[in-house]
C-alpha cells in the first residue's frame, strides 16, 4: 500500500541528511498518516489513510462551518 494521503495525495519527500562534515546521504520524509473510519453516503464504512494535517484542516473547516450556521440562525 502506498504511503500517500487518500484525500490530499500527500506523499513522501526526498532529501539529504547533511552531516557536520558535509557528507550527504539520501533520506525520505514520510507523511504522518492515520487510519480513519469514514461513513459513506450509502451507509457503508470504509477505512482511509489520511495525513494528520488533513484531519486537522477538516476539523477546522467543519468547526468554522458550524459557527457560520449558528450565527446565521441567530440573526
Amino acid at each position: 500500500m502506498a504511503r500517500k494521503c487518500q484525500i490530499t495525495g500527500k506523499g513522501p519527500l526526498v532529501g539529504n541528511n547533511v552531516s557536520h562534515a558535509n557528507n550527504k546521504t539520501k533520506m525520505r520524509q514520510l507523511p504522518n498518516l492515520r487510519t480513519l473510519r469514514v461513513t459513506l453516503e450509502d451507509g457503508t464504512t470504509r477505512k482511509m489513510r489520511v495525513a494528520a494535517s488533513t484531519i486537522r484542516t477538516l476539523r477546522k473547516q467543519s468547526a468554522k462551518a458550524n459557527e457560520v450556521v449558528e450565527t446565521s440562525t441567530e440573526a
